[in-house]
C-alpha cells in the first residue's frame, strides 16, 4: 500500500469536509491553520484528489479571492476576518493579560483625494454617531499619507459644520499609524490599498468590539467630507469578538421593514389606484346605462388611494427624520408634489360647482390638469422608489410593471372603443341630418 501525505495546506475561508472509504479527508476551517492529510492506495486516487482540488478552485473563485490575511509588511497577527462591505478586512492580536488589542484595518481608496476611516463605537452597535475613528488621507500640503483622530457626534450626519480632528475620548488608544500597501513607493490613487494600525486598551470584562469603517471621495483641508450614501456604504459596521473571532452584523430590520411598507403602500396608492380612478372617470362616464354610478366608483377609488398614500407619505417623513444626512432629492421632491396635488384634488370636491354654474368649466379644467399631473408624478416616483430600495431588477418591480401594463392595455382598448363609438354616432348623426335635409327639400318642392 502506497501512502502519500500532503501537509501544510492552509486555508481560512469556510469549512469543507470530504471523507470516503479510503480514509480521505480535507478540512478547511475559518481563521485556523489546519493540516491536509491524504491517505490513498494508489496513484489513481491521488490524481482524483488533485482533480477535485482544481474543480474546487474553479467553482469557488469568489471565496478564494475574498480571504483575509494576518500578515503585513511590518507585523503578523493571530486572527483576521473579512468585513461584509467595501472589500475590507481586519486582522488583530489580543493580549488577555493586559486587555490590549493590536489590530490592522485593510481598506481601499475610491479617489486620489479621498479618505479611508476605521473606528470603534464604545456605546452601541450599528451606529456611526458616537464612534471614535481614525481617518487616513493625503496631506493637503505635502501629499503624504496622514492619519488623524475624529469624534463623530450627531452634527456629522446633519453636516452642520466641517468635521475637525479631536482627541479620542472614551477610547484608550496607545498608538496608531497608517501606510499604503507597497511601501513608500506606493501612491494614493483610486483603488489603492491602505493599512490602518492601532493599539487599543479594552475593558477587562468585555471582548466584543463595535466597529465602523467607510471611505469618501474628498477632503476639504483636513476635514473629510461625507461618504456616499448607498445601501452598501450605510451598512459598513459590525461587531466581533476578539477572542473567538466570531463576527455579527447588526441589521436594522425595523428600518428595512418600514421602507418596504412605505414602498408597498405608495406603489398601490399613487402608482395603481389613482391611475385606475382616472381611467374609471374617463371611460365609465360614457356608459349611459350605469348612470351616475361611475362617479361613486371614481370617488371611492380615489379616496382609497389618497388615504393609503397619506399613510405611505407619513412613513416616508418618519424615515427621513430617522436618517439625517441621507437624502434622495428627486424621490423626495416628487413625493411632496404628488401628495400636495392629491390633497388639492380632495379639497376640490368641497368646492365642486353645480353643472349649471358658470364656473363649472373652469373647475373641470383645473380638476383634469391637477389629476393627470398627480397620476404622472405618482407613477414616476414609484419607479424612483424602486431605485432607492435597490430593487431595480426585482420581481416586485416586474410585478408592478405587469399591473401597470395591464392598466395601460385596458386604457388603450377603452380609448379605441370610445373612438369607434364616437365615429359611429357622428356618422349616424350625419346621416340623420342628411335625411332631414332631403325630407325638407322634398317637402318644399312638393308644396
Amino acid at each position: 500500500m502506497k501512502k502519500i501525505i500532503i501537509s501544510n495546506i492552509k486555508y481560512k475561508k469556510g469549512v469543507i469536509d470530504v471523507s470516503g472509504s479510503n480514509h480521505i479527508f480535507l478540512k478547511f476551517h475559518y481563521s485556523y491553520k489546519e493540516v491536509l492529510k491524504i491517505n490513498i492506495d494508489d496513484q489513481t486516487m491521488a490524481t482524483s484528489i488533485l482533480t477535485f482540488l482544481l474543480l474546487l478552485a474553479t467553482k469557488l473563485p469568489e471565496t478564494l479571492a475574498g480571504h483575509c490575511t494576518t500578515t503585513t509588511a511590518t507585523k503578523t497577527f493571530e486572527k483576521c476576518i473579512s468585513l461584509p462591505t467595501q472589500q475590507a478586512s481586519i486582522a488583530w492580536t489580543y493580549h488577555p493579560h493586559n486587555a490590549t488589542l493590536d489590530l490592522c484595518f485593510f481598506g481601499t481608496f475610491i479617489s486620489p483625494s479621498g479618505w479611508v476611516g476605521w473606528g470603534i463605537n464604545p456605546d452601541s452597535p450599528a451606529q456611526m454617531t458616537g464612534s471614535r475613528v481614525l481617518i487616513a488621507f493625503p496631506d493637503p500640503n505635502s501629499g503624504q499619507l496622514i492619519l488623524l483622530p475624529y469624534v463623530l457626534d450627531s452634527s456629522v450626519k446633519l453636516q452642520k459644520s466641517p468635521l475637525l480632528s479631536s482627541p479620542l475620548d472614551h477610547l484608550r488608544l496607545s498608538s496608531s499609524s497608517a501606510s499604503l500597501y507597497g511601501g513608500k513607493m506606493a501612491t494614493i490613487r483610486n483603488g489603492a490599498s491602505v493599512q490602518i494600525y492601532a493599539s487599543v486598551k479594552l475593558s477587562s470584562n468585555s471582548t466584543k468590539i463595535h466597529h465602523v469603517w467607510n471611505r469618501g471621495l474628498y477632503v476639504q483641508g483636513y476635514s473629510p467630507t461625507i461618504h456616499p450614501t448607498t445601501s452598501i456604504d450605510l451598512s459598513s459596521f459590525s461587531t466581533f469578538d476578539v477572542t473567538s473571532g466570531f463576527a455579527t452584523v447588526s441589521r436594522n430590520s425595523g428600518s428595512r421593514a418600514l421602507k418596504v411598507t412605505h414602498g408597498v403602500l405608495n406603489a398601490v396608492a399613487w402608482g395603481f389606484l389613482l391611475p385606475a380612478g382616472a381611467v374609471t372617470a374617463r371611460y365609465l362616464r360614457q356608459m349611459q346605462s350605469i348612470g351616475p354610478t361611475w362617479f361613486y366608483i371614481h370617488t371611492a377609488i380615489q379616496l382609497s388611494g389618497f388615504l393609503l398614500g397619506t399613510i405611505g407619505f407619513s412613513i416616508g417623513i418618519v424615515l427621513g427624520r430617522n436618517s439625517p444626512g441621507v437624502t434622495y432629492g428627486l424621490h423626495r421632491s416628487l413625493g411632496i408634489a404628488t401628495f400636495t396635488a392629491a390633497a388639492l384634488q380632495t379639497l376640490a370636491l368641497l368646492f365642486r360647482p353645480k353643472t349649471t354654474n358658470k364656473f363649472r368649466r373652469y373647475w373641470k379644467s383645473y380638476h383634469h390638469f391637477v389629476g393627470y399631473a398627480c397620476v404622472v408624478m405618482g407613477v414616476v416616483n414609484v419607479f424612483q422608489g424602486f431605485e432607492v430600495l435597490r430593487e431595480g431588477r426585482s420581481y416586485a418591480k416586474l410585478g408592478y410593471c405587469l399591473c401597470l401594463s395591464t392598466l395601460v392595455g385596458v386604457c388603450v382598448a377603452m380609448e379605441v372603443n370610445s373612438w369607434v363609438v364616437f365615429c359611429r354616432k357622428a356618422k349616424e348623426e350625419k346621416m340623420k341630418r342628411d335625411g332631414l335635409t332631403d325630407d325638407r327639400c322634398s317637402s318644399g318642392i312638393h308644396s
